[in-house]
């Protein structure tokens, strides 16, 4: 048990949520090996936070980096991400997970996800459903998160799968690449809405340090940095009219897409990737999402080589779309 899981949260000003996150992890019944917290140049009280609990937990580590001047999701988050990653042995853990700091975790959070880890070997990477309150706290709303990945704020990894899939590629829609990557190399990627397993979301997903419309764009330009086919990424659009903020947040994802592929972009070089993926959407296009998702987990057993290296860890940011 002494060195099952490592947890390592890229952070950024986080002092309005993060205590509830520090309380929720060092409250698990199962507790981490050993928590790496990057703060990526925070300028509220998250230093001052990060002390106090690093002085009162020894496994909490603290990696501080210097203030870039903004916040910067997607490649900005992986960065901090790798610059914990770098101060340890990753060959150390059996398990590691991507912790973002605006969250509140269940106490049997880790100990279900490792029971249900021990018990699929080929499930690669999974996590609860994410919630958020609504109606003034007065409501627990789910994000709408479907099964197929498991959920970018708390990402749990068997190590040997994240190795063969190369981690995380630094840039936005990460936390799609590395499923459609699981499942072409014949791993299950998962989350699971139960009691257990749920956790709050204290920020709204999809959201940006700018405001939703920046959010919504930037949601556009990851698909179609990803290699989304138009005819799946319209359907996309289509079922988000309905979702809130309504028709405007649909239309923001659009732009995002077509801006990227006025500019010509330069989007993800992985043609089997690409290629394993689009066959995926047009499979949940016309036998449904669930479905297309159990006949690529039933054929990648055939895939599936975990001795075997396919990608590498990248050592530098994709800098396309910042």
């Amino acid at each position: 048990m002494d060195k099952q899981y490592l947890i390592i949260s890229p952070c950024r000003n986080e002092q309005d949520f993060m205590r509830k996150t520090l309380d929720s992890v060092v409250s698990q019944t199962v507790l981490p090996a050993k928590w790496i917290i990057v703060d990526d140049g925070s300028t509220d009280d998250t230093p001052g936070i990060l002390a106090e609990y690093a002085k009162k937990y020894d496994f909490i580590e603290i990696v501080t980096r210097d203030n870039r001047g903004h916040r910067s999701v997607g490649p900005g988050v992986v960065d901090a991400f790798y610059e914990g990653y770098r101060t340890t042995s990753i060959d150390d853990y059996e398990f590691i997970c991507k912790l973002d700091l605006d969250l509140i975790l269940p106490a049997q959070y880790f100990e279900l996800m490792i029971k249900e880890m021990n018990e699929r070997p080929r499930l690669g990477t999974f996590s609860g459903k994410a919630y958020y309150y609504t109606n003034k706290g007065a409501d627990l709303v789910s994000e709408g998160c479907g099964d197929e990945s498991s959920i970018g704020a708390t990402k749990f990894y068997r190590v040997t799968c994240f190795k063969q899939i190369g981690g995380f590629v630094r840039q936005v829609m990460w936390d799609g690449i590395d499923s459609h990557r699981c499942r072409l190399l014949g791993w299950i990627s998962q989350s699971r809405d139960d009691e257990a397993t749920r956790f709050v979301h204290l920020r709204p997903m999809g959201s940006s340090q700018k405001g939703i419309y920046t959010g919504r764009k930037r949601h556009g330009f990851g698909q179609y940095f990803m290699g989304t086919g138009w005819t799946y990424f319209l359907a996309t659009v289509v079922y988000r009219l309905a979702k809130r903020p309504f028709v405007f947040g649909a239309l923001a994802t659009l732009w995002g897409y077509i801006e990227s592929a006025l500019k010509g972009v330069e989007r993800l070089n992985d043609p089997k990737m690409v290629a394993f993926m689009r066959n995926y959407q047009w499979q949940c296009l016309t036998k449904g999402k669930a479905k297309a998702t159990e006949i690529a987990n039933k054929t990648g057993s055939e895939r599936w080589q975990p001795a075997e290296s396919v990608y590498d860890i990248p050592a530098q940011s994709d800098n396309v779309g910042q």
